[in-house]
């Protein structure tokens, strides 16, 4: 019961990864009109700092949702172990 719960929890953390390039992919489809506040960013070239930003936010879930299925898949062996 225990490993079909941590399948189901690592399917859906899989997918869930997919969405923001899903999403950026059919923002960048759709988007038509200028923003003038990401021209604005660009031509500073604060546009990098948002993404670098983005990117290590979305790094940092990620090592954490690794770590934490670590941790369950290190507790399971130690309960099949008993």
């Amino acid at each position: 019961m225990g490993k079909n719960i941590v399948t189901r929890i690592s399917f859906w953390f899989s997918r869930l990864a997919l969405l923001p390039a899903l999403l950026l992919i059919c923002n960048t489809v759709t988007a038509q009109e200028k923003v003038e506040m990401a021209d604005t960013m660009r031509s500073n070239g604060k546009i990098y700092i948002v993404v670098a930003v983005c990117v290590t936010i979305l790094v940092g879930l990620f090592i954490y949702v690794m770590s934490i299925d670590r941790k369950i898949k290190k507790m399971e062996k130690e309960k099949t172990d008993f």
